[in-house]
């Protein structure tokens, strides 16, 4: 997973997504743009017909500083041996640092809110770079990932 964030990795199908684990097996495909709108209501009706209850927040062990560490040594590996380029640098270890639980032990538990905390720090601060904002055009307007 971390691979396929880190390399901006794109399905080209939602089956193609269901493998890469983008997807659910539960989840719904709608093939026509216009009517996803229509679709979307029609499951949330279906869901408060149903009384739906959001499920309790969950809480999981983040591999924390020592997985982090392992991250950071393959990425590394990958930027001296010249797969990644210096800002595919910055954004994985970004993305390593929500992913592992940031600069706590091993096994520390944590919920939901925790990793959203450290997506959002990740994320604007990396909104303030302008070589992040040079790929999110560049995707916005080809559907292709930028390796800048």
């Amino acid at each position: 997973v971390f691979k396929n964030i880190g390399m901006a990795e794109v399905a080209k199908s939602a089956e193609e997504a269901r493998n890469m684990g983008y997807l659910r097996a539960t989840d719904q495909l709608t093939l026509d743009p216009d009517a996803l709108i229509m679709d979307a209501k029609l499951t949330a009706l279906g869901m408060a017909n149903a009384n739906y209850k959001a499920p309790r927040r969950s809480k999981f062990k983040v591999p924390g500083r020592s997985g982090l560490a392992a991250i950071q040594a393959y990425l590394y590996q990958m930027h001296e041996g010249g797969f990644i380029t210096d800002h595919d640098l910055t954004v994985a270890g970004k993305l390593a640092w929500v992913l592992t639980g940031g600069d706590v032990p091993s096994g520390t538990v944590v919920d939901e809110q925790y990793i959203l905390g450290l997506e959002r720090e990740a994320f604007l601060s990396l909104c303030g770079e302008p070589k992040t904002t040079d790929r999110i055009q560049h995707m916005l307007s080809t559907g292709k990932p930028l390796r800048n």
